[in-house]
């Protein structure tokens, strides 16, 4: 479910900049239901396992605030309809959150496995 709503998110990304109409309503909807998904597939992942290093967990819940902003994103996609920079930037945000947190869970799952 996961994949699914990152990769509607993509799509809702990109649909104003693809299309002639930057200011349509289609894209808002696609982009806020990207983000629904991946909030509830967030809530829904096991939390991590007692003994897991505390800096796996941290990244864990870092990336559930990369949702968190994507919804906030979704919300300034229809309170400030004009204006893209709003959730562009919130969408940017949780973007820059989600691959720095899913780079560094790698590593330091990698380096807590060698020990």
């Amino acid at each position: 479910m996961l994949i699914i709503g990152l990769l509607t998110i993509a799509v809702g990304v990109l649909m104003p900049i693809m299309t002639n109409n930057p200011f349509g309503m289609t894209f808002r909807y696609v982009f806020a239901v990207g983000a629904a998904l991946t909030l509830i597939a967030r809530f829904m992942e096991p939390s991590a396992p007692a003994g897991t290093p505390v800096r796996i967990k941290r990244l864990m819940r870092l990336e559930s605030w990369s949702s968190l902003l994507f919804c906030v994103a979704a919300f300034f996609a229809f309170y400030s309809a004009p204006v893209i920079r709003d959730w562009l930037a919130f969408t940017l945000a949780g973007a820059a959150i989600q691959i720095y947190s899913s780079i560094a869970l790698n590593i330091a799952a990698s380096k807590s496995a060698k020990k």
